[in-house]
């Protein structure tokens, strides 16, 4: 292709890493959470140094404003960070619930790309307790674990730690945080830097990271989807909404000496007022998703995301979901090498069906890189060399694509979001409504009262920051962590310290949990009990599956999302004889199903006709499909029409222990 495509047809493409982590701050404002901590010494750092060793190339990085801010307080780790205070005790001196905390987040991890891959890490993942020596080791091999690539080939203390692998001491720790600490303070020059060549441009996001279009109007989420359920007493916050892009914009210029051409709407959500409040604040262009535009044109074709579109003034960029979606989620199934050529090639496909087309691939530039092998470097350099050799496909940022002629134009906008075009992630079930309420009510009680600028000040603060979309992501079902009370809590704790602030009774409502247990489900349930269902074509019973271990795929994937698929859980067991599978979703209306079952141990593919009864497939393998094998590690690629339309699990091989014994159990 090649040249021909260079001379007649070619194509701009523009990389959007968004950087976002919440504000872990409590009241005392010291941050919960370390996860600002590790992704900057895995991620924010390592993502615009790859860029940067292509000449050729250039991207645009998204830095949320809580995350700038959280950054900037590792200057004094010890003094703003919980877990890294408790880290950086001696074991015996930490309490109990303190030291199982400190576990609890060191053994929050993905197993096989980030604990498995350090010797001493893996014999001690599953310990179920530790004498101080271990605790030691293992905090220092948490850490460790999250550096990054960068870290592994240039700073000494990291490199030599991981070459002594065991037997951490005190001075260990000490080195380790002191020159992490440092790194950490490199990250934001770097990107003003690669900012100031040209290589980047950096965008930001209003300020605690909120859902502007449900801030001003919380009918936007009847109108983007007229099922959701509206929380009870909602009015306008235009001021709030304002004051999140006014403290964005001012927190942007005294990290950058500039301001933002560009913002990415948190979430990707957008309505007309959000646009002009942009506009407002001399914002050129944002970005949100290829469903807004489809919404806005009232039709869906896929050419249409292949350029910018202005609407009142402002550009704006629509992601492609699909190709956005496959690095994801995708492509840590595959080699560097093999996803980079797929990529390349949907790369030309778009170009050989499309006039001059402007690609624009939206991705979280932080939580993916876990699930991949070497934190994506494979992927990322073969990536890369790729298109640094390309003569057809040429790299844009953000800044740049906002300055294109050619423009398509928008009559209007559709509210929205990036996560299937509607608002239902942050608002409409009765948790996440819950929380809206509190908010509410939070707000009518600081508008009645009396106060002071310095106390009106802060009482604003934390108003804004009960505000984030953060809080919302993780009520309901729709999302899973392990850490949902926490977030559950610094979202009360907000509201309670404003009414400590006001010197008023503080609602009790505030001190009862608004998460539920059946929000804390896990995704992946074991099998509790042998099983034997008939599959035959047959509707199953529920008695059929009892016992059964499941996957709710819905909840794999935590901070992230994407168009996941047709199938929504995965159930599966055994027999002495037999594996039995189903998969459970919305499949009645398509076509040619087939399945494709990888074992990881030896390597093989079984091609499946399952048995489709309404909206669930089932099938089973004999145990024999896997020679002597007791334990196996297997994927499920469902087939359509010669094309993979879903894999499962979604966060990587299922692994199935066949050897395991159950007690007897007992049914009513």
């Amino acid at each position: 292709m090649g040249e021909s495509i260079m001379e007649t047809n070619p194509l701009n493409l523009s990389f959007f890493w968004h950087m976002h982590q919440p504000d872990y701050r409590g009241s005392d404002g010291v941050m919960r959470m370390p996860w600002v901590f590790l992704h900057a010494i895995k991620d924010y750092y390592e993502m615009p140094w790859l860029l940067s060793e292509y000449p050729n190339l250039k991207a645009t990085f998204n830095l949320s404003a809580s995350l700038i801010e959280q950054l900037q307080l590792y200057r004094e780790p010890l003094k703003f960070d919980y877990f890294l205070s408790l880290w950086m005790m001696p074991p015996s001196q930490l309490e109990e619930s303190q030291r199982e905390w400190v576990i609890k987040i060191i053994t929050a991890m993905q197993f096989e790309t980030m604990v498995r891959p350090i010797e001493r890490y893996a014999q001690l993942y599953y310990h179920t307790s530790f004498s101080d020596d271990e605790l030691i080791d293992l905090e220092v091999v948490f850490i460790l674990a999250w550096c990054g690539n960068y870290l592994r080939l240039h700073n000494a203390l990291v490199k030599a730690l991981l070459l002594k692998g065991r037997g951490f001491d005190a001075e260990d720790k000490r080195g380790l945080l002191s020159t992490l600490g440092s790194f950490v303070q490199e990250i934001l020059p770097f990107y003003a830097s690669l900012q100031d060549k040209g290589v980047v441009s950096v965008s930001t996001t209003p300020y605690f990271h909120p859902i502007l279009p449900v801030l001003l109007d919380m009918q936007n989420a009847k109108r983007a989807n007229a099922a959701t359920d509206l929380p009870e007493g909602a009015f306008p916050l235009y001021e709030d909404a304002n004051e999140h892009v006014t403290r964005s914009i001012e927190l942007y210029q005294k990290t950058f000496g500039c301001a933002p051409k560009g913002f990415w709407p948190a979430e990707g959500a957008v309505d007309e007022k959000s646009l002009r409040i942009y506009k407002n604040h001399a914002i050129k262009w944002i970005a949100t998703d290829e469903a807004i535009l489809y919404k806005s044109l009232q039709q869906e074709t896929a050419s249409l995301r292949y350029k910018p579109y202005i609407f009142d003034g402002v550009s704006i960029a629509f992601r492609d979901h699909g190709l956005s979606d496959l690095i994801g989620f995708e492509y840590r199934h595959r080699s560097g090498a093999d996803a980079s050529r797929h990529f390349m090639k949907e790369l030309e496909q778009i170009a050989k069906t499309n006039l001059n087309p402007s690609v624009f691939v939206i991705v979280d530039g932080e939580n993916a890189w876990e699930f991949y092998d070497n934190n994506g470097l494979d992927f990322f350099t073969s990536l890369y060399h790729e298109l640094s050799l390309s003569s057809w496909c040429k790299t844009l940022t953000m800044d740049e694509v906002s300055l294109l002629g050619n423009q398509g134009t928008l009559e209007n906008l559709a509210p929205g979001s990036w996560i299937h075009g509607t608002f239902d992630t942050w608002v409409g079930h009765r948790e996440k409504n819950r929380a809206w309420e509190l908010i509410f009510q939070t707000q009518r009680d600081v508008a009645s009262a009396t106060l002071s600028d310095e106390v009106r000040e802060v009482i604003n603060y934390h108003l804004l920051a009960s505000e984030c979309s953060d809080w919302f992501w993780w009520y309901g079902e729709d999302h899973n962590t392990d850490f949902a009370a926490e977030f559950d809590a610094l979202f009360r704790e907000h509201l309670i310290h404003i009414y400590t602030l006001l010197g008023q009774p503080i609602p009790q409502d505030l001190f009862i949990p608004i998460i539920s247990k059946e929000s804390q489900k896990p995704a992946w349930t074991k099998p509790t009990n042998t099983i034997s269902p008939k599959v035959n074509g047959e509707k199953s019973t529920f008695f059929d599956w009892v016992g059964s271990g499941s996957v709710d795929e819905g909840k794999i994937f935590g901070a992230m999302d994407r168009v996941r698929g047709p199938i929504d859980t995965l159930y599966y067991g055994f027999d002495h004889n037999y594996l039995y599978i189903a998969c459970e979703g919305n499949i009645r209306d398509v076509s040619d199903m087939k399945v494709e079952v990888l074992i990881d141990e030896s390597k093989t593919t079984l091609s499946i006709e399952p048995y489709k009864i309404n909206n669930r497939l089932e099938f089973s393998l004999p145990r024999s499909s896997f020679g002597k094998l007791k334990s196996v590690h297997l994927r499920f690629e469902l087939i359509s029409e010669g094309k993979t339309v879903q894999s499962l699990p979604g966060f990587g091989p299922l692994k199935i222990d066949m050897s395991e014994k159950f007690a007897t159990d007992w049914y009513l």
